[in-house]
Formats: structure tokens, C-alpha cells, sequence
């Protein structure tokens, strides 16, 4: 039976600061049916997708940044997506940040969800490498407050196995952002048999700390998705926000990868924009089978003291 998904990345230009969740919303709403149109089985959407980058400002008051987190997915302002969803039967990816309480204490993460094509959350992860700093650093031109304003996830990085346009076993894994710089994020979820790797991204053009690499920013996005596409055997998807978010310039290039860590496809603007590819799943078999053999050629026990730290 043919294992073929395909799979769209929807990127978004600028979400402003006073932009509502409802035009947010409205604006994924018609990429879904875009990407539909061509015959998607899955969109990913970008992190943050439902607000502007808030971490690039600090703030006191915490009703001011209350307002940018969801306590419940979906709700009134999402609901139309999930709707959208339900009635295309397509899949999505998307990142938001999430305050939950748990024994009566707010815990802030940068969450994605996955839903499968019947609107159903089958799917939550908790962001992992918080990029940034948690004091108010005024040197910057903006801020980067993910540590003050997330803590670190603690699911781990999970894959799911769920239904897929025809594809009933499709192995689903997920990550955001800065996660798709370490290694690690991949290999977990290559062991654990992750065909799909999904990842949404808030990138700024200009990195305050080594502004000598801001050149490279866009080289080395996709160099970590196409090396940890290939050294896993799976496809990886990954979707900026992109342009020029109140004062501060986000990369785009959102693309498709295949196992073979080509890029099938890339996005060419900076703005709202749908891209896709034909993905055959068991093109991860030609990678794995043949040279990223874990089970044959992997030798953790050889590696040393994994957990020494320097």
C-alpha cells in the first residue's frame, strides 16, 4: 500500500502587536484551505502562530502578559480552525504559548499540538531549548525573554502515530524553533521511529550577541534541518514567521526536507505563503535500511561518557 502524504508548510509574514486572535486565525484559515486545494494531507503552521513574538519585550505587569498565552486549545478564537480542519479533513501543526495551572501555579510553555484531519488533538509538545535570556539585557535593539517567559518543556519529544490522509500509521514527532539546532532533538525521535518531524520558527535576521554571523542565518536554518533530515532518515518541515515584526526582521525560507536531506521545496517570500511537497514515507526505509542503520551500524556503547559535561 502506498505510504504517500503530502505535506504543506504555511508560512506567515508579520503578526502585529495589535493584530487579534480572530485575524490570526482567519489568515491560517485561508493558507489550510489554500494547502488543501493541493491536495494536503498536513499543514504545519508557524510557532507563535497566534500572537506577535511577545519574548522580545519585558513586562512587568502580568495581566499584560497574560493576554498572550492560550488556558485552552481550542477556544473561541481557534475553534473556526479546528472547524476548517474537521471539514477539509486535513491535519495541522500549531505553536502557541500555553499557561496551564497545575497545583494552583501558572506554568508558562511554548507549545505545538498536532491535530489529525477529524479536528482532534492527538499530540502536545512543551518546547525544550529555550533560546535567550531572563534578565532585562537594555543593550539589545529587542529583547529575547523565552527563559523569563517559558520554562522548559517536560514531554520530552514524543512521536504519534495517527491517520493521515491515506496513510493510517503515519509517525508524527515535533519541535520548535531553537530545538532543531541540537542534534539530539532529531536522534530522539529518529530512535523512537519518527518518519515526520514538524517544527515551527520565529527567527530574528540579526543575532545581537555575534552580529558577524547574522549573514549565515538562513544557511545555518536549513543546514540543521537537512543534516537532521538525513542523519535520521525522515522528512522534516519546518515554517517560519517571517519579516518585519514590529522593528525586528524574522527570516523565512520555510521548506520541505526529505530523508535524503534535499530540500523539495521552499518558500520564495517573506509573507503568507503555502508550499508542499509529495512526501512517500517509505523513502525513510532508503535512508535507514541502507546507511543510518541503528540497530547494525550504531554503537552507543563506544561513545564514551555521554553525560560528561564540560
Amino acid at each position: 500500500m502506498s505510504r504517500v502524504l503530502t505535506l504543506a508548510a504555511a508560512q506567515m509574514g508579520p503578526v502585529g502587536r495589535d493584530e487579534t486572535r480572530e485575524q490570526a486565525v482567519a489568515r491560517l484559515v485561508t493558507m489550510l484551505k489554500d494547502a488543501k486545494d493541493r491536495s494536503a494531507d498536513l499543514v504545519v503552521f508557524p510557532e507563535l502562530a497566534l500572537t506577535t513574538f511577545f519574548p522580545r519585550w519585558w513586562f512587568d505587569d502580568e495581566a499584560e502578559l497574560d493576554a498572550f498565552y492560550e488556558t485552552d486549545m481550542p477556544n473561541d478564537a481557534t475553534r473556526p480552525l479546528f472547524e476548517a480542519a474537521a471539514a477539509l479533513q486535513i491535519g495541522f501543526y500549531l505553536g502557541y504559548a500555553e499557561c496551564v495551572i497545575d497545583k494552583g501555579k501558572k506554568r508558562r510553555f511554548n507549545t505545538s499540538i498536532l491535530v489529525d484531519r477529524s479536528g482532534q488533538i492527538v499530540g502536545k509538545y512543551h518546547k525544550v531549548h529555550l533560546p535567550g535570556h531572563a534578565d532585562h539585557q537594555d543593550w539589545r535593539p529587542f529583547q529575547h525573554l523565552e527563559k523569563r517567559y517559558f520554562e522548559p518543556g517536560d514531554l520530552g519529544f514524543p512521536v504519534f502515530e495517527t491517520q493521515l490522509g491515506s496513510v493510517t500509521d503515519a509517525r508524527i514527532g515535533m519541535c520548535i524553533c531553537n530545538d532543531r539546532r541540537w542534534p539530539e532533538t532529531y536522534r530522539v525521535m529518529g530512535l523512537e521511529g519518527a518518519e515526520v518531524i514538524l517544527l515551527g520558527y520565529n527567527t530574528p535576521q540579526h543575532y545581537p550577541q555575534a552580529p558577524e554571523h547574522d549573514h549565515l542565518n538562513n544557511f545555518h536554518n536549513h543546514l540543521v534541518m537537512q543534516s537532521g533530515a538525513y542523519q535520521n532518515g525522515c522528512f522534516v518541515v519546518g515554517t517560519a514567521k517571517c519579516g518585519m515584526e514590529e522593528d525586528c526582521m524574522l527570516i523565512g525560507q520555510s521548506c520541505i526536507i526529505a530523508p535524503t536531506g534535499e530540500i523539495a521545496a521552499m518558500a520564495t517570500s517573506l509573507s503568507d505563503e503555502v508550499i508542499t511537497a509529495r512526501c512517500d514515507l517509505d523513502r525513510c526505509r532508503d535512508i535507514r535500511d541502507n546507511i543510518f542503520n541503528f540497530d547494525q551500524h550504531r554503537r552507543p556503547e563506544c561513545y564514551g561518557a555521554l553525560t560528561k559535561q564540560r
